[in-house]
């Protein structure tokens, strides 16, 4: 039986050290990035995986790691709600890690001159950043120009550079919420979202998780009660065109309940049908997504409640695995949010 490929085989093949080979597959950014993919393309060629695939914990006499974390600007508002628990949830997995956290907001937009690349990519030689995680997009040439440096894990954004891993909520969550109002007696159940000019990929996978529970459950799926998704769906380009339409598609087809696509939403449209002679739940339930503080004078919302501190933690482990394994397999995980029963669900009338 053939042994496993080594380091020293991998050193000797290439005519490089021992330390050098060592570097390359911990991506170490003092190697060139064409070292670092000389090194690493030979380990995939000759299934060199280190240790195996699982959470890695480094030695209680390593030197810290720098970590860095790049900010950048949320989708929408609600966001800023989640970013103190996400970053509650990286320091304390760093602290395990023996890692140092260092924070720079950098808008996406900053990145593109020529001067703000030299600006980031500046503060991440200085700073030391053996690797990155990315908070909220950045353009796609930034992302790929940073992998060729560093090892980065995207949080809440899935990116197309296939370096890149990317630790994410369970958008499929959606599926509970369908589950409970169907359970309620539901028959009729629309999905309604907020139109983004910057793209919203997440509400989209939420639809694909609320078209798949509604097949289950044996429901029908109309386009006529869906709205913002796709060009069949009804168009209503504000909130308050959402209200109107949502209202009107609840009277004109008797559609008892409705799926937001995140809370944030699913609060702004109690209160607006609210103004259109529609009460939550008395005649028509409405759910949300993401877990957020109930504002005041509305009903607590039944969502899903998003973790967003284990969200945190696992970027940061997922990123100490990937400077401790560059050559294993790109990973997508998902980390699945909780049902919580609030005030705005009721069987139908």
């Amino acid at each position: 039986m053939p042994r496993a490929p080594s380091q020293h085989l991998l050193a000797r093949r290439l005519k490089l050290s021992g330390a050098t080979v060592s570097r390359a597959l911990a991506n170490h950014p003092a190697l060139s990035a064409e070292t670092r993919a000389r090194v690493q393309a030979l380990a995939a060629e000759l299934g060199y995986r280190g240790s195996a695939a699982r959470s890695v914990r480094r030695a209680a006499d390593a030197p810290a790691l720098k970590l860095g974390v790049l900010l950048g600007e949320p989708l929408v508002p609600a966001d800023h709600l989640a970013l103190p628990r996400i970053l509650e949830g990286i320091r304390a997995r760093a602290r395990l890690d023996r890692a140092e956290i260092d924070l720079l907001p950098f808008a996406p937009g900053e990145t593109t001159p020529l001067a703000g690349r030299r600006r980031l990519f500046g503060h991440i030689r200085a700073a030391g950043w053996r690797g990155a995680l990315l908070l909220y997009p950045f353009p796609e040439a930034t992302v790929s120009m940073l992998a060729d440096k560093l090892s980065v894990v995207s949080v809440l954004h899935e990116c197309a550079d296939e370096r890149i891993d990317t630790v994410d909520t369970d958008h499929g969550a959606v599926r509970v919420l369908v589950a409970r109002l169907a359970a309620l007696g539901h028959r009729r159940i629309g999905f309604a979202t907020w139109a983004y000019p910057a793209g919203g990929l997440w509400a989209s996978r939420r639809f694909a998780a609320f078209a798949e529970a509604l097949f289950s459950h044996g429901l029908p799926l109309d386009p006529a009660r869906v709205c913002n998704v796709g060009p069949a769906s009804v168009a209503c380009p504000a909130p308050a065109a959402l209200a109107d339409a949502v209202a009107a598609i609840t009277r004109r087809d008797n559609v008892t309940a409705w799926v937001c696509a995140a809370d944030h939403q699913a609060y702004q449209l109690i209160a607006d049908l609210a103004a259109r002679g529609l009460r939550v739940p008395s005649d028509v339930s409405i759910t949300g997504f993401d877990g957020q503080p109930v504002p005041p004078g509305l009903p607590a919302l039944t969502t899903v409640a998003v973790p967003n501190a284990d969200i945190g933690a696992s970027a940061a482990a997922r990123l100490v695995n990937r400077l401790l394994q560059p050559s294993s397999q790109r990973r997508l995980t998902l980390v699945t949010p909780r049902l919580i029963e609030g005030a705005t669900t009721a069987a139908p009338r």
